[in-house]
């Protein structure tokens, strides 16, 4: 595909069409955007009701694509989202579960055990799933959209730092402003299911060849020295136990040719890095206990190194 404006028709067509069910979402929707064109996953941590599973429906039904959702709770097995062999009629046959889909919205993804995490961590990687002794596909594209909700913890297994390195980023909705949620109240006076006005925007045959042109935006010397610059300075950050791995060096480098494609530009800014620091690098941070307990924040820090690491020829890479 050469069309440099091909992302941007994408971007203006799927963000009207979700603001037919979806009021005030731009950037969480964006960034969900990013996330699929750049072969990622997004966490959506936010508190309940404020429109995570409806963004998240619209979001897949607006690119036409399959649609599948997992409640995470403690007795939640691997096999009830993996899906598990059955015997009928003297031989055994598999049933898929709901992961065999292409945008998998898991709720309170914190609920579920370690062992139901790590089968979601192989499909998230991996893009397949073993069951049963035997690997199978899952579908692509393939996006893995987590919630789970950041003030109640009781009850709830912390996602490890291995698996939140997977989630390319991290997406908070927010509340809606005062106009916005007024808004919201009428749509459900004239409809009661939202989702009906949102009608496809793209084949979902053309995603690959969309993802392929994401890929081919330029990132100069000078910007990707940036984005190195970036991760590394988070390594060596006071208030930070754990800064971020080279992971996040391709995932900040992917997000922001992602970001540019949607931009309808063939080459990234280091506008783009910045604005994408928060999103990819926040949830992949350790912040230092005793920095913790004196108010330090992840979101703090990057926005010191944001501040304070150069842009441009001759900034250094050290």
């Amino acid at each position: 595909m050469t069309d440099p404006h091909a992302g941007a028709r994408l971007w203006s067509a799927l963000q009207d069409n979700v603001a037919h069910a979806v009021v005030g979402a731009s950037e969480p929707l964006r960034l969900m955007t990013i996330a699929l064109l750049a072969e990622g996953h997004a966490l959506l941590e936010d508190v309940p009701g404020v429109g995570k599973t409806l963004l998240a429906r619209a979001f897949a039904r607006s690119l036409g694509l399959g649609f599948g959702r997992v409640q995470g709770t403690p007795d939640l097995l691997p096999s009830d989202v993996t899906g598990s062999s059955v015997l009928a009629d003297g031989s055994f046959r598999f049933i898929p579960g709901p992961i065999f889909t292409n945008v998998l919205l898991v709720d309170e993804i914190n609920r579920a055990t370690p062992r139901t995490q790590s089968a979601l961590l192989e499909a998230m990687q991996e893009r397949q799933v073993s069951v049963d002794g035997e690997t199978r596909p899952i579908p692509a594209p393939f996006l893995v959209l987590a919630t789970q909700n950041p003030i109640e913890l009781e009850g709830t297994f912390a996602l490890p730092e291995a698996q939140l390195d997977r989630f390319l980023v991290r997406i908070a909705i927010g509340y809606p402003a005062e106009e916005d949620e007024r808004a919201i109240a009428r749509r459900y006076r004239t409809s009661v299911e939202p989702l009906e006005a949102i009608e496809p925007v793209l084949d979902p045959a053309a995603l690959p060849e969309l993802r392929d042109a994401a890929r081919t935006a330029t990132v100069s010397h000078e910007v990707e020295a940036y984005i190195v610059r970036l991760v590394r300075a988070t390594r060596e950050h006071p208030d930070l136990q754990l800064g971020a791995s080279p992971r996040a060096s391709v995932a900040l480098y992917r997000a922001a040719q992602a970001a540019a494609f949607l931009a309808g530009r063939d080459f990234v800014l280091p506008d783009d890095v910045a604005a994408l620091v928060g999103p990819v690098l926040t949830h992949r941070l350790v912040v230092d206990v005793d920095r913790e307990l004196r108010g330090a924040t992840a979101a703090e820090a990057l926005t010191g190194i944001v501040g304070q690491v150069p842009v441009g020829v001759g900034a250094g890479t050290g």
